[in-house]
């Protein structure tokens, strides 16, 4: 399997990296501090392409493949983590509507979507129910006008700003996993109240809200698939989603080990710069292999996505090797900074407090773990 960048995906990249090192990281400090959140960056990213890049061309699109996508998320994670989570956000509600949106749609709904004039969101987490999906009480009741949802969703990235929400909801109870149904929110419809962005120990500038449905109406045409489907297509949008955040982590820990060489290059110790110490040079050599590794194991589940192939395993292996790397690369990345690096003078304190939220998002460790060994086991069996 040939991991290599064509020449165009290469450019693409330089391209990215520069517009992310230009447009999103000198600010990105501040905008943690004071949770500001970036919507005139985000137009930004949307005038550039990045919103809907591997959307294809008929729903403005960039037509691009999977992997050019976990490129852009790398290159934001590196300069802001809280842009690149945004667009995660934006993409789980996007590709779910063009993995399970009838033609009618797809033809409404992702045009805004992928050219970023409207922001998404997909609300599967609530208060209760985070690792155990399955477990979610929003109730999704069936009328003459169409359906009524009613509950809570949490930790919902995008949920105060999002223009279309795809909402996970118990369409038949008695069913358990088989009686969810996933509907598409668009607007601000009538009992929706969204709630105020959650003070999070790290992506501060991320908005991530509380939506509480009363009563909300959706009409007959905005259930996506077949009614008590939505369970299985949320597991499938989440494969490729923990693909997306892998490529956050591993920008995190790249943005770790950069940091952390421009530093041991510059500060001081006993009459030399502290890049010459073994102690430091073995942490640096760690953060680069496992940062390299990251992306090995990445590259591996996007090839297989883009292939039309099978990547369960894959992605989640991805993932959970992707977000440990990124806690351990700001680990060590704090501890060369020393105490400095505990200030907010410099940027790893604040990687720091990102990285762990990879280890959390998309699946915990313990639910990829699961996964990984449902998944050998399946094959072994």
């Amino acid at each position: 399997m040939d991991f290599d960048l064509t020449p165009d995906q290469a450019a693409f990249q330089q391209a990215v990296r520069e517009f992310a090192t230009e447009k999103l990281k000198p600010g990105a400090g501040k905008r943690d501090q004071s949770g500001e959140f970036p919507a005139d960056l985000l137009a930004e990213v949307a005038r550039f392409g990045l919103m809907g890049l591997f959307f294809p061309e008929v729903y403005g699109g960039g037509g691009k493949d999977f992997l050019s996508y976990t490129i852009v998320v790398e290159e934001l994670a590196r300069a802001d983590a809280s842009v690149a989570i945004t667009l995660l956000g934006h993409t789980l509600c996007a590709a779910h509507i063009f993995a399970f949106g009838s033609d009618e749609q797809k033809r409404r709904f992702l045009p805004p979507l992928v050219t970023g004039e409207i922001l998404g969101a997909w609300a599967l987490t609530e208060p209760t129910g985070g690792s155990d999906a399955a477990a979610i009480r929003t109730e999704a009741v069936a009328d003459q006008d169409g359906w009524r949802l009613s509950g809570t969703k949490y930790f919902i990235t995008n949920g105060s700003h999002a223009g279309t929400i795809v909402v996970m909801a118990v369409s038949d109870p008695a069913l358990g996993s088989k009686g969810i149904s996933a509907f598409i929110l668009s607007g601000t419809p009538t009992g929706l109240e969204r709630g105020k962005n959650i003070d999070k120990l790290g992506f501060r500038a991320s908005d991530t809200a509380a939506l509480i449905l009363r009563q909300v109406p959706v009409p007959p045409d905005q259930l996506l698939g077949e009614p008590n489907t939505g369970f299985a297509q949320a597991m499938q949008v989440l494969d490729s989603g923990r693909i997306g955040l892998a490529a956050m982590a591993v920008g995190i820990a790249r943005a770790c080990l950069e940091e952390s060489i421009a530093y041991a290059g510059k500060r001081h110790a006993f009459g030399q710069p502290i890049a010459e110490f073994q102690a430091i040079q073995g942490m640096i050599a760690d953060m680069g292999t496992e940062i390299d590794a990251a992306r090995l194991l990445l590259r591996r589940a996007v090839r297989l996505k883009d292939k039309g192939e099978r990547f369960k395993r894959e992605a989640a292996m991805a993932k959970l090797f992707a977000s440990e790397t990124a806690v351990r690369a700001a680990t060590k990345a704090l501890q060369i900074h020393g105490g400095h690096g505990y200030t907010t003078a410099f940027p790893v304190e604040r990687y720091y407090r990102e990285a762990k939220l990879c280890e959390i998002g998309e699946g915990t460790s313990e639910i990829q773990r699961m996964v990984i060994a449902r998944e050998l086991l399946k094959e072994t069996g």
